[in-house]
C-alpha cells in the first residue's frame, strides 16, 4: 500500500478511494476513484523496461485499437519503478463464454494490432527502440528458450523434460517463414480482452508488447478461446482475414504451447512455486499433452 501511495502523492491526485486490482500477476494495479467522481487506474510495473514499454505502446496505439489513455506517468526514483496514470475503459475482462460474433471481433482487433509495423524486432527502452541482435525473430526465440532449459530441468521430472526438449526441434524444425517485424501484445488472453456487453471495449496489458512476429499471439486465443469453444475458431480466423492474412496456424501453434508453458514454469519458479502452484501445474499439464503428441505423431 505505501507503493501506491507514493505514486498518489507524486502525481498530486485528489482521492476518494483505492481498490486492488487482483488480477494484475505482472503489475500492482490499482483502481481510483478521485475526488471529482472519475475513476482510474495506475500500474505500478514490475521493472522500469515494463514502464517505457507500455508507455510507448500505448501511445503509439492510440486511435488505431481502443487502448486506456495515458494521462500521466512518473518516472520513479531510485527506489520506485514509477507508475502510469491510465484512464478506466468502461467494459470488464472477457473471461466468460466468447460466441462467434464476439470471436470476429477478437480476430479483427488483433489483425489491427498486427498491421502497426515496428522498426525492427525488439522493444522500447528509456532512449528509444532497441533491436535484437541480431534482428532475428526465430533465433530470439530459441535462445531465450535455451534460457529457460536450466530453470525448467529444475522443476519438470527428467522424462518430461527430455520429451518437452525433443518436441520443440522438431517443431521449430517445422515453422514457415516468420511474420512481422510488427507490435505483437505477448500475453493476448480473454483477461487482457475488456468487453461491454458483447462487444469488444479495449485491448489493456501491454507491459510486455514489443516489435515480433504476430505467429506468438495466438497461443493463448487458441487455448482459452477456441478450445474452449471450438465453434469461435472459424469466425475469428475471418475477422482476422477481414484486416490482413492469416498464417499457417497449425505449424506455429504447436511451437509456441510448448514455448509458452516452459516461460510459465520459469515465471512461477521465479515468483514463487507455492503460491503459483495451480497456475504451475497447469502448464506442466500443457507439456505433458504437447510432447505427447509429438511421440504419437
Amino acid at each position: 500500500m505505501s507503493s501506491i501511495l507514493k505514486v498518489i502523492e507524486k502525481l498530486k491526485l485528489n482521492v476518494l478511494n483505492i481498490d486492488d486490482v487482483p488480477e494484475s500477476f505482472s503489475s500492482d494495479v490499482y483502481k481510483l476513484t478521485l475526488a471529482s467522481g472519475a475513476n482510474v487506474f495506475v500500474k505500478i510495473p514490475y521493472n522500469k523496461d515494463k514502464l517505457f514499454r507500455e508507455y510507448q505502446m500505448l501511445e503509439t496505439l492510440k486511435g488505431i485499437i481502443p487502448v486506456p489513455e495515458v494521462l500521466d506517468i512518473w518516472y520513479g526514483d531510485e527506489s520506485s519503478t514509477g507508475a502510469l496514470l491510465l484512464s478506466a475503459i468502461q467494459g470488464k475482462p472477457c473471461t466468460g463464454d466468447v460466441d462467434e460474433k464476439l470471436s470476429y471481433q477478437i480476430g479483427v482487433y488483433l489483425a489491427m494490432l498486427h498491421e502497426v509495423k515496428t522498426p525492427g524486432y525488439g522493444y522500447h527502452v528509456t532512449d528509444g527502440f532497441k533491436l535484437l541482435e541480431p534482428n532475428d525473430w526465430r533465433l530470439h526465440i530459441r535462445s531465450i528458450f535455451e534460457q529457460w532449459k536450466e530453470p525448467c530441468k529444475e522443476i519438470l521430472d527428467s522424462t518430461l523434460y527430455e520429451r518437452c526438449i525433443l518436441h520443440f526441434d522438431e517443431v521449430f524444425s517445422a515453422l514457415p517463414d516468420p511474420d512481422g517485424p510488427c507490435i505483437v501484445h505477448m500475453d493476448f488472453r480473454p483477461g487482457n480482452i475488456l468487453v461491454n456487453g458483447n462487444e469488444v471495449a479495449g485491448i489493456i496489458d501491454f507491459e510486455s508488447a514489443r516489435g515480433g512476429s504476430s505467429e506468438i499471439d495466438f497461443t493463448k486465443v487458441n487455448r482459452y478461446i477456441w478450445e474452449v469453444n471450438p465453434r469461435t475458431k472459424m469466425p475469428f480466423i475471418e475477422g482476422y482475414q477481414s484486416v490482413r492474412p492469416m498464417l499457417a496456424l497449425e505449424r506455429v501453434l504447436p511451437l509456441y504451447d510448448i514455448y509458452d508453458a516452459f516461460s510459465a514454469v520459469v515465471w512461477c519458479k521465479n515468483r514463487g512455486i507455492e503460491k503459483n502452484l495451480t497456475f504451475l501445474q497447469e502448464n506442466i499439464d500443457i507439456l505433458r499433452a504437447c510432447s505427447k503428441s509429438s511421440i504419437n505423431s
